[in-house]
């Protein structure tokens, strides 16, 4: 990811691959920190589908948590 610092506007969304093509929901819009705060509390099968999106990359939030 790109844009690293702490207050990067990000838009944190849950990519559902069900039918028909899926479904993005966005569940949050805002400073990354908090973001990442708000994807760590969802449950394990959520988490697996989070993606982060800044103006200029996107990362899938389990990318950035396993080590």
């Amino acid at each position: 990811m790109r844009t690293t610092f702490d207050q990067a506007s990000v838009r944190l969304y849950f990519l559902d691959d069900g039918g028909e093509g899926g479904s993005a929901y966005t569940l949050f819009y805002g400073p990354l920190a908090e973001a990442l705060e708000i994807a760590a509390q969802q449950p394990e099968e959520v988490q697996a589908g989070l993606y982060l999106a800044t103006e200029n990359d996107v990362v899938a939030f389990l990318d950035l948590t396993e080590g």
